[in-house]
């Protein structure tokens, strides 16, 4: 494995994405070829498994395909697809068994996103005169309903750093075992609320990625992208004070990532998401917190300070800021709040 994060990433992605062709129809490979240059490996990863999903629906579920192998399907059979199979698709993926015999369900998001695969593939054949139709844009997406925003109050984040610092809550035998990695989880917990990185670009960075003198660092965004962005003495000082325990540790001189596991090896997205939990759930029991929601946390507080959308949008790496808005609840209530008597019934 190379210390580029991303790269690795994607080397893995398109392999897996290769050995499902083999499980997909012949023409699927010219959709994932014609596609390449506006798609990431991973989003090409999730429609051949979203392709997969609805091909075995339409074999198992549809009278004019059933009898078929998914290898054998072309794209004259999908021509014969309606917006009604694909409404009922839909409905189907409400609770299903998969070949494994494992139970699943989808709500309105997971539906949602199996829609836009579906809408991504048919958009592609039809531009390219390959199918007559493109019956899936007929089809309306379901209804998304706004999850509740859980965020850390001022005092909740005080609390998650203190039984991050001194272990205090957690039996003998856990402190025991934390005492090892404190100061690396210090350090993370401390760069998810002060920058608002994503938990995937946290794994991702290097060693070389910082620059202590200007207190930045380099990140790798979604779709590949690179920003600097930039942190504070307090996180500075937490950030070096992990790279001197860090020398201390057995870790391969080769080995450029910053925040290392217990095998000496670049941690794991999973392992990040564990450790910021595991604090939480002492910290704060009654919210469930991730590494998004300690984003999510950021991006309110830098709101509050700032009043400026645009700034927090381009700090957390939203293209939309109206994405920005939908995920920060304290924006939208300090809004109202802001133009509270503005409207007069009587002139003063």
């Amino acid at each position: 494995m190379s210390n580029n994060f991303y790269l690795d990433r994607n080397r893995n992605n398109m392999k897996k994405l290769q050995e499902m062709l083999v499980e997909l129809p012949s023409f699927c490979s010219v959709f994932f070829i014609g596609t390449q240059d506006t798609t990431t490996p991973l989003t090409r990863l999730n429609y051949a498994n979203d392709l997969k999903t609805f091909f075995n629906y339409l074999i198992t579920y549809e009278s004019e395909f059933t009898g078929k192998k998914i290898q054998d399907l072309t794209l004259n059979d999908i021509d014969n697809v309606t917006a009604q199979t694909i409404e009922r698709y839909l409905a189907y993926l409400s609770y299903y068994d998969k070949d494994n015999g494992v139970v699943i369900t989808n709500g309105e998001r997971g539906k949602s996103r199996k829609l836009s695969s579906l809408r991504a593939f048919f958009k592609y054949f039809f531009n390219k005169d390959m199918l007559k139709a493109n019956v899936a844009a007929k089809v309306t997406s379901p209804k998304l309903h706004d999850k509740p925003i859980i965020r850390l109050e001022q005092n909740e984040t005080q609390e998650l750093m203190y039984y991050c610092d001194t272990l205090n809550g957690f039996s003998n035998h856990q402190k025991k075992y934390n005492e090892k990695f404190k100061i690396r989880d210090n350090a993370i917990i401390s760069l998810f609320l002060t920058t608002g990185i994503r938990v995937s670009e946290c794994v991702g960075l290097n060693i070389d990625d910082f620059n202590f003198n200007l207190n930045s660092f380099r990140v790798t965004r979604k779709g590949g992208n690179q920003v600097i962005l930039y942190f504070g003495d307090e996180t500075s000082k937490i950030l070096q004070e992990y790279l001197k325990y860090r020398e201390t540790l057995n870790v391969p001189k080769e080995e450029r990532a910053l925040f290392i596991s217990s095998q000496g090896k670049r941690m794991k997205v999973r392992a990040m998401e564990y450790l910021v939990q595991k604090y939480a759930k002492v910290a704060t029991p009654l919210k469930h917190i991730t590494p998004h929601k300690l984003r999510s946390t950021y991006g309110t507080n830098l709101y509050k300070e700032t009043k400026d959308i645009y700034i927090v949008a381009e700090v957390l790496g939203h293209k939309d800021v109206n994405t920005t808005k939908k995920h920060y609840a304290a924006i939208s209530d300090d809004v109202r709040r802001s133009v509270a008597g503005v409207v007069k019934l009587k002139d003063e």
